[in-house]
């Protein structure tokens, strides 16, 4: 066996170990993640729409600085619309957990800027986990990033349970580099596990300038103005992140491979029109 073959093997043999660790990780800690908090998880059998267009109906709302207090009416819903003012950071979130869905969201950005000059900023927080606020503000989960030009990347969150424990959200994904040597999705890449960096969706163009109202060459995220359709299959312990009906990322071993689904407040203002599930077909 050559030198670079068996380097390789030694890569691939560790690789898989990390990932049986992963998994036993997964079959040690779902069982008890919950533990405490009386948590149902459910599996959609039916559509359920999480946002019902009139109100917050199964869903409560968390803000950095006030917890489940909203003076400053953060989150409100007029004439079917989900509003979500950016500011102060927060999330809306879903009263109960859930895993094995196929979620869709539709979304368009609204007014306020608050006079940033970056690309404006939100994402869906999913699997989230433990208490609310737990990586100040957000919850323990993995994002899937709806900031302008990179729209289903990844980023993994981590958070704390109710005694302080560190909740490992784990995840790998098959990369390749693009000339600016960062890691973007292919289903034909390498398996990397998460190591702390934004993991790219697959055309995100290494060129662009994260300025607002900016976008990248092959963006398929709607022009600025109009809805956009962001789905996510979560199936056991794989996501994958459709935009615009593109298939753009993809992740698996996930842990943990359910939770909660949370919408960011994260400094723009948002709207969403649409927030339901499915079951997986």
């Amino acid at each position: 066996m050559s030198q670079a073959r068996d380097q390789s093997w030694v890569s691939r043999r560790q690789f898989l170990k990390e990932s049986a660790g992963t998994a036993l990780a997964f079959q040690l800690g779902w069982q008890n993640l919950f533990a405490g908090e009386s948590q149902e998880v459910v599996t959609p059998t039916e559509p359920i729409k999480l946002f019902n267009g009139k109100d917050f109906s199964g869903l409560y709302t968390w803000l950095r600085d006030t917890g489940h207090e909203d003076p400053e009416k953060v989150f409100t819903v007029r004439e079917g619309i989900l509003r979500v003012k950016g500011k102060p950071m927060g999330y809306v979130a879903t009263e109960k957990a859930y895993r094995n869905y196929h979620l869709t969201t539709e979304f368009k950005w609204g007014e306020k800027t608050y006079g940033s000059k970056t690309v404006r900023n939100s994402g869906i927080l999913l699997h989230a986990t433990g208490p609310d606020g737990n990586r100040n503000p957000w919850m323990a989960s993995l994002e899937c990033q709806l900031a302008q030009g990179c729209v289903g990347d990844f980023i993994v969150i981590r958070g704390q349970d109710a005694n302080g424990a560190k909740i490992p959200v784990d995840m790998t994904s098959n990369t390749v580099l693009g000339p600016d040597k960062r890691t973007r999705w292919s289903r034909d890449g390498e398996p990397t596990r998460y190591s702390g960096k934004q993991f790219w969706w697959s055309e995100h163009d290494p060129e662009f300038e994260e300025w607002i109202d900016t976008r990248g060459r092959w963006d398929v995220e709607s022009p600025l103005g109009e809805w956009t359709r962001v789905e996510c299959f979560a199936k056991d312990r794989t996501v994958t992140v459709v935009v615009n009906g593109t298939v753009v990322n993809e992740c698996y071993d996930m842990f943990p491979s359910g939770g909660k689904i949370l919408l960011q407040s994260e400094g723009f203002e948002i709207l969403f029109r649409r927030f339901e599930l499915r079951p997986l077909s």
